[in-house]
């Protein structure tokens, strides 16, 4: 097996395992308005679409598309956006690993294997903490904290397995990078940004138990342009904060969206009212809860410049 050349060519061909959720439609749009080739693959192709089937667990017909790929960014995995019960959370930790093993796999036996492969991780694999910002050096691994419910430990769990996948798989000829991702915020229908919205207007997107936790984010087109960033600087592999520089609690984070969307009101809850309210909304409540203050260490660091860095300026340019 050979490595696939580097080309000065501007437009990449990128595959997309998982693409069909919010995210990969975001990055999928930003990526094509850019010039690149985008090819999805997923459990639901669209008929007359570039995108492919797949069952996220054996290899098949899907795998020939990795062959002079440029850059494979798997997204694939259960939604978290539902109740922690035990059969959603061993969905959740099989759909991620499983995917990035067979990833792994159809990278290893591509004759002309893609330069980069970025696979998505979480935010979410940093502690629950208040005192100071998670980055990659400095950084703590959650899943110990004290005073926190204990089945939180699962989502950190889910995290460190998938990362463990992606760093087992045997591509040396293909970059590896772990996106560890925040909430990517964008204008579409049923994404966080939409339910957030949507709260909102309803006059209870307000403090939620009293809204010190932090609250992580990225606007979606500095999503897609350090996705970008990170394809062409080949000194960047391991784990990256995909997040904006500047967490904020989560009353000066919604306060800022109800400024955005033209709302004054927003009722707060405390923490049993946000247990019921999640249950009606059947998700969970470490969404709400856990405070992820995520600081994008790596990215700094490198040079990368955010448009939105602000989080009442990148609402302001959701909403408008």
């Amino acid at each position: 097996m050979t490595p696939k050349k580097q080309t000065e060519r501007q437009s990449l061909r990128f595959v997309i395992p998982g693409g069909s959720g919010q995210v990969g439609q975001v990055l999928a749009r930003g990526l094509r308005a850019k010039g690149h080739t985008v090819t999805l693959i997923g459990r639901n192709p669209a008929e007359g679409t570039s995108s492919l089937a797949w069952d996220g667990q054996s290899l098949g017909p899907w795998a020939q598309s990795f062959e002079n790929a440029d850059v494979i960014i798997n997204l694939a995995g259960r939604t978290v956006d539902c109740r922690y019960t035990e059969t959603n959370l061993q969905q959740m930790m099989d759909s991620r690993v499983d995917s990035t093993r067979v990833v792994g796999e159809a990278i290893a036996n591509a004759t002309q294997p893609p330069r980069v492969w970025l696979q998505m991780s979480t935010a979410t694999i940093y502690a629950h903490r208040f005192d100071q910002g998670n980055d990659e050096a400095t950084g703590i691994i959650g899943g110990d904290e004290p005073d926190v419910p204990a089945y939180w430990s699962r989502s950190v769990a889910i995290a460190k397995a998938r990362e463990q996948a992606l760093h087992e798989a045997d591509t040396p000829h293909t970059r590896k990078v772990a996106l560890r991702t925040a909430m990517v915020m964008s204008p579409d229908k049923g994404g966080i940004l939409d339910v957030l919205r949507g709260l909102v207007r309803k006059r209870i997107g307000g403090t939620i138990a009293g809204g010190q936790q932090y609250v992580s984010r990225i606007h979606g087109n500095d999503f897609v342009r350090a996705v970008e960033f990170i394809v062409d600087r080949e000194t960047l592999s391991g784990s990256i904060n995909i997040c904006a520089p500047n967490p904020l609690p989560q009353k000066e984070f919604m306060a800022a969206l109800r400024q955005a969307v033209g709302v004054k009101l927003g009722l707060p809850a405390t923490k049993w009212m946000a247990k019921i309210g999640a249950v009606f909304l059947r998700t969970d409540t470490e969404l709400l809860l856990k405070s992820r203050r995520v600081i994008p260490g790596r990215l700094l660091e490198s040079g990368f410049q955010f448009m939105h860095p602000s989080w009442p300026e990148a609402a302001a340019d959701l909403c408008k």
